[in-house]
């Protein structure tokens, strides 16, 4: 049935709130302080670049000051060598100004690219260290548009922003300086209709931010649209939504254009606005000394500079109002990546080398264990079972009876609500990611290959793992086979996800990715669910060479898989309804027996 909300409603998340619940002001000191976190580590290119900024500061106001001493001084008296002095001291004072220009550019940029490298490794180690229920409840466009669009958004402000505000605001303060010295009753005219301006651009502020926090909001919505749908074009395709589909994007795409249409609108208002005060400005100069020049009280010169002024007085305010466009975006966007960052990471275990068991000896237990996803409707309900050292436990049951959840909580991708998981007697909680992932080896229903070579995604980065294990690995599972059609062989470069393998070929190199890491326990979750028959026999026989002196889990939906387990564990709605090897279950003519009747209906005519 189709929704009738509006397509763009639904996507705001935590992620979409601001940080932390803190105050503007706060917020705003709070990522300001983050910031230079990142940009103090190059102290000395900072120093350099605000060195030649403050110090080329003087130079864009020195020529309307040479230009009056070049009318008052020496060409209303005539003077040619004075005259042709001051212009090769104008020309000097232009040469220097756009070395400065280039040099400060090229610094800016460079602090700008260093601290956002920084910035971006620190997000992808974070997001590496996040739990898996954080990915499970933010799209993947959303983090998408963090680690890209916010960060170039941050990377804007610092190459161009923080550094050059020093620069317009140094360049504002020699300009007044400069006209006070030249003459102060003209200055106060210039500075009449500064309490306007300032006005105004507090105005600008307090709206152009919002506005550029729902730019950001529909921009991450606007992704997660497109990842999603480009992941399920075929979905989309083959159920004929295409237009269906068309009117959500519409939808989400009108909200992201009106937002940016509102941005525009303000700099619409304010641009022209600073234009018409800054031609008023120059009005009142040339009325006010018009009357001056007629008593004499005032020179050509000055009245001249005074006009060069004002256009450099107003050119830093424009670039002010330029950064501060920039400087909006980049505290959205730092707020968000800000709240990224605070996102809890998993903790880390206390326990000792002594306490972590470096292979399995004894036993697996789950005692009254209960779990739910949402915190309140569980999903499992005082789970007890325990698992010896080198059985094969099979556990089935209908979909949605928390058969994969188990797998989740001994894998540690989320906590248990109440009860607890041993391995050896160790809590679960207590023993180190990287000696957990030692002990599981899990092959996943769904396998997730990476862009690089199939060499690359067996091995997985490891450098320990020859050439010579990868090939005896296939070969055990019978991988090799179709390793060896494939152009370069082990070389063959993978697509995104392993697009132009079948389903078959994937799980094949999922298995031998999991024998050459030679886990101690083998977890395999609905593993040959997604392979043709022939496929499926091949890696049964895989199967049975890896669970050999393994204590191995096997998640199936189909019970031809596990009729072979050591024992067999029937869920039904998250509890516990049976317990025992297939011909025990079978005769007790329970759920195992309806479900086995179930997928193979020849043998209700049989026992019947």
């Amino acid at each position: 049935m189709a929704s009738t909300a509006k397509p763009s409603e639904g996507f705001r998340t935590q992620q979409d709130e601001t940080l932390s619940g803190k105050q503007k002001g706060s917020l705003d000191l709070y990522i300001v302080r983050r910031l230079l976190g990142y940009i103090t580590p190059f102290k000395g290119l900072i120093a350099g670049a605000v060195a030649l900024t403050a110090g080329g500061a003087i130079l864009g106001p020195l020529r309307p000051w040479l230009t009056r001493i070049a009318i008052d001084d020496y060409i209303a008296r005539g003077d040619r060598h004075g005259l042709a002095m001051i212009s090769l001291a104008m020309l000097a004072v232009v040469v220097l100004d756009g070395l400065k220009q280039y040099q400060a550019t090229w610094l800016t940029g460079l602090i700008g690219q260093k601290a956002v490298f920084n910035l971006r490794m620190d997000i992808f180690r974070h997001l590496q260290r996040l739990p898996i229920r954080y990915f499970d409840r933010n799209p993947v466009g959303r983090l998408i548009t963090r680690t890209t669009n916010d960060v170039e958004a941050l990377d804007e402000m610092l190459s161009s922003g923080l550094i050059t505000i020093v620069g317009d605001i140094l360049q504002l303060v020699f300009i007044v300086v400069m006209m006070f010295a030249s003459d102060w009753r003209l200055t106060f005219v210039v500075l009449s209709v500064l309490p306007l301006m300032i006005w105004s651009t507090i105005a600008f502020k307090n709206r152009v931010r919002q506005a550029f926090l729902d730019v950001r909001t529909h921009l991450a919505r606007l992704n997660s649209f497109f990842q999603e749908h480009i992941t399920g074009m075929k979905v989309v395709q083959l159920f004929g939504r295409e237009e269906h589909e068309f009117r959500l994007h519409a939808g989400i795409n009108a909200d992201h254009r009106d937002a940016n249409i509102r941005t525009v609108f303000y700099f619409s208002i304010y641009y022209p606005l600073i234009e018409f005060l800054s031609s008023v400005t120059a009005g009142l100069v040339v009325w006010y000394s018009a009357s001056r020049l007629l008593k004499a009280d005032l020179s050509v010169g000055v009245v001249v500079s005074f006009v060069q002024y004002i256009w450099l007085f107003f050119r830093p305010l424009q670039h002010l109002s330029d950064r501060f466009n920039v400087l909006q975006t980049a505290v959205t966007s730092s707020d968000r990546i800000f709240r990224l960052l605070e996102e809890p990471v998993e903790p880390e275990p206390t326990a000792t080398g002594t306490q972590t068991p470096m292979r399995l000896n004894d036993r697996i237990v789950f005692d009254d264990v209960s779990f739910a996803y949402d915190g309140d409707n569980l999903v499992l309900r005082d789970i007890s079972f325990e698992i010896r050292a080198g059985q094969t436990v099979a556990i089935v049951g209908a979909t949605g009876s928390g058969k994969t959840t188990l797998i989740n909580i001994l894998s540690r991708f989320y906590p248990i609500r109440q009860g607890q998981v041993t391995i050896d007697g160790v809590d679960l909680a207590e023993i180190p990611g990287p000696a957990l992932r030692r002990l599981i080896g899990v092959v996943m229903q769904e396998v997730v290959l990476f862009t690089g070579t199939v060499r690359e995604n067996l091995c997985f980065g490891d450098p320990s793992i020859t050439d010579e294990r990868i090939r005896e690995a296939a070969r055990i599972v019978g991988a090799d086979r179709f390793i060896a059609k494939l152009p370069g062989g082990y070389d063959y470069r993978l697509r995104e996800n392993g697009s132009g393998l079948s389903a078959g070929q994937k799980q094949l190199i999922a298995f031998v990715r999991a024998l050459l890491y030679n886990p101690d326990i083998l977890v395999l979750d609905e593993a040959t669910s997604s392979v043709d028959t022939e496929t499926e026999s091949l890696i049964e026989q895989a199967t049975d060479r890896l669970m050999k002196h393994r204590t191995s889990i096997i998640i199936a939906h189909r019970l031809s898989t596990v009729q072979h387990a050591d024992r067999i564990i029937v869920l039904h709605k998250g509890t516990i309804r049976e317990t025992g090897t297939h011909q025990e279950l079978l005769a007790r003519r329970g759920l195992y027996h309806k479900l086995y009747l179930l997928q193979h209906p020849e043998r209700s005519r049989v026992d019947g």
